[in-house]
């Protein structure tokens, strides 16, 4: 039962906090290079042929004075600040190629570990094959292109400013910064799982967006950002381990659906015989709102309806993807009680579900909270659509701050903390080319 009191306070926090919060919400585009390899395009025509060519000037091709390379080799040697390894940017080679003085081959050097910086600062050190279930869109290469960078730190000098620009400004990443600074370096699994989480930070796209949802999966944590500040904490249950594991995603919430209707994945229709005994004990299915119809191909789908014992309970979150991932509430409130809450079949269980839907309504601009609460109530199902979406990031950190700010660890429910930590763990193959110009 939603509790209004609690929506009354959460809302009066909303009117408080969001003031600003569209224009807050809104993401400025920077203009772009190309890509990351800093291309400046040079357009020319090649002879006998109507199509324009636009082969590009590359990374290498900006000059570098050896102040300036001075002083990005001052940022290589202290990277390890923020959890990288500076062998991994090739400081001797940057030393040797400023002893040879400005020219083609300190370009070439600088260049190229000017952009390794910035690239896995921006993106993260870590490669997709030791992301675990890693399917979120990262949009910083777009926002962030290296070439405006690159420029910006040659024109004024603040290498370590603008390499600095790229952190993630998070109060949990400056957390596990200083708990990096803090920790012994004898103390090396205990400095492998801060620079794990630190790189993690680095997958998520640096803004936010200033209203946004945020699932911790380890924690079984939810939490509703408005302006930079946490609005409202909830408890989750979220996928079991194993082929049920709820993936990394960001999404965008499109909508709240109220007393929602729920499609039965074929998982568990066939998977788990839900199909079978749907269809061969029709009393039992219809005490729990279970429609089963087969297709002209034999396949049995199965629909349940809205109603007190829906499995989506009250409300679920619209946020299309094709991996069939949402937020919703549920029927079993009792779990939240449970300290290991990694019960579901994928898609995540929010405590206090309807206060979210309310909130949500008020901050993504769908109907006011009188307008939300009539539509609960009357038992139909009803999608509302949020004239601003909200983004959604569902994230696995194994070491951040809690509810009360304190750094603590969580449970590695999923065993993917150590493919990060192998990868972070291996040098860097990336080699430097030194063509000449």
């Amino acid at each position: 039962m939603l509790n209004a009191s609690l929506v009354r306070t959460a809302l009066m926090s909303v009117v408080a906090l969001c003031a600003s919060s569209a224009a807050a919400q809104r993401i400025e585009t920077a203009n772009v290079l190309d890509d990351d390899a800093v291309q400046v395009m040079a357009a020319q025509w090649t002879q006998g042929s109507a199509r324009r060519t636009i082969p590009p000037r590359m990374a290498e091709e900006f000059r570098w004075p050896v102040a300036r390379a001075l002083a990005l080799l001052g940022v290589v040697e202290s990277i390890d600040a923020e959890g990288l390894d500076p062998a991994d940017y090739h400081p001797q080679d940057l030393r040797e190629a400023m002893a040879g003085g400005p020219g083609v081959r300190l370009d070439n050097v600088a260049g190229a570990i000017f952009t390794w910086l910035a690239q896995d600062l921006r993106d993260g050190r870590t490669p997709d094959d030791a992301r675990r279930s890693y399917l979120m869109d990262d949009p910083d290469a777009e926002r962030l292109p290296i070439g405006p960078l690159m420029e910006r730190a040659l024109v004024t000098g603040d290498m370590a400013g603008v390499l600095a620009s790229l952190n993630p400004v998070l109060p949990d990443y400056a957390a596990l910064r200083d708990a990096l600074a803090a920790t012994p370096a004898d103390d090396t699994e205990r400095r492998d799982a801060i620079r794990a989480n630190m790189d993690r930070w680095r997958w998520l796209p640096r803004d936010l967006g200033g209203i946004h949802l945020m699932v911790n999966v380890p924690e079984y944590r939810l939490r509703l950002t408005v302006n930079g500040q946490v609005l409202r904490n909830y408890r989750t249950i979220v996928g079991q381990p194993g082929r049920n594991a709820t993936p990394q995603l960001s999404e965008m919430v499109e909508g709240v659906i109220f007393n929602p209707t729920w499609t039965v994945p074929q998982s568990i229709v066939v998977g788990e015989g839900l199909g079978r005994r749907v269809l061969n004990n029709p009393n039992w299915a219809r005490a729990r709102g279970y429609v089963a119809t087969r297709g002209a191909n034999g396949r049995v789908n199965v629909v349940q309806s809205p109603g007190p014992g829906n499995a989506l309970g009250a409300m679920k979150l619209d946020m299309p993807n094709p991996h069939a991932i949402f937020l919703h509430d549920t029927p079993s409130k009792q779990l939240f009680d449970n300290d290991m809450r990694a019960l579901s079949h994928g898609c995540i269980r929010v405590q206090d579900a309807m206060e979210l839907a309310v909130v949500l309504n008020l901050l993504g601009q769908g109907v006011s909270a009188e307008e939300a609460l009539s539509i609960s109530a009357s038992g139909q199902y009803t999608r509302v659509p949020l004239s601003m979406p909200v983004p959604v990031y569902i994230a696995y950190f194994t070491m951040g701050l809690d509810e009360n700010g304190s750094l603590v660890e969580f449970d590695d429910i999923y065993d993917r903390d150590a493919p990060v930590v192998a990868s972070l763990g291996r040098p860097s193959q990336r080699q430097l080319l030194l063509a000449s110009r």
